[in-house]
């Protein structure tokens, strides 16, 4: 098992993070034991963050002890693994406004502490200002045409200076007339505005039409 950044690991073409609830898989992953100690295994079909792990993401600027504001957390996948990663030290803030995931978000969050859940809207940033504090990391999964709109909003408010985030971009829920480069290049000019574009990878074969971005706020 080698270590490919803080937290993550990699053991032939499978990325896992260290399991920071004993024998608490969270939506069905495996568990491996190597010297006493729990690794769940993390796929890339189920999250975007693997896929581009596994698709040769060269930057990674999350860590022990972060906190992170997560949109479009979900049932909690992703977010239970940022969870591993910044550890009890580290919380990882769980936004999603579909009630009917939120039960599954929920039951995650019992156990695993450093996750809090909240029920909202990320295009309403306002609405969980009373639990959020300034973040060090945005993760962003939130498949709206206006994604990057939502993004920049969201970081203006909580995410830190020189702060960074990672974002998802299903460009086919942008616009499905154009092709997705052209979709990805129109999108990279608004987060110019705001970002440094620090990585991108393109995730087929695990999601179609994605494009996954490490950027750093300016």
């Amino acid at each position: 098992m080698k270590e490919v950044f803080p937290g993550v690991y990699k053991q032939k073409n499978k990325v896992y993070t260290k399991n920071l609830i004993k024998n608490n898989p969270v939506y069905g992953e495996s568990i491996i034991v190597i010297r006493g100690q729990e690794y769940r295994e993390w796929n890339p079909y189920r999250s975007k963050l693997a896929a581009a792990l596994l698709k040769g993401l060269k930057v990674f600027p999350l860590s022990s002890g972060d906190n992170v504001l997560y949109l479009g957390a979900g049932e909690g996948t992703t977010a239970s693994h940022i969870a591993d990663i910044v550890g009890e030290n580290g919380l990882v803030f769980c936004v999603d406004v579909a009630p009917n995931v939120f039960d599954k978000l929920m039951s995650v969050c019992e156990k695993r502490r450093n996750m809090i859940p909240i029920l909202g809207d990320a295009r309403k940033p306002e609405e969980y200002e009373d639990i959020v504090p300034e973040v060090d990391v945005i993760y962003q999964d939130v498949a709206q045409p206006d994604q990057v709109e939502i993004l920049i909003r969201n970081a203006l408010k909580y995410l830190k200076p020189k702060g960074y985030a990672f974002l998802a971009l299903k460009t086919r829920s942008i616009d499905v007339t154009l092709e997705p480069k052209a979709v990805i290049e129109k999108e990279k000019e608004k987060l110019k505005n705001h970002f440094d574009i620090l990585d991108e990878v393109i995730l087929d074969p695990y999601e179609k039409d994605h494009c996954f971005f490490v950027l750093r706020r300016k």
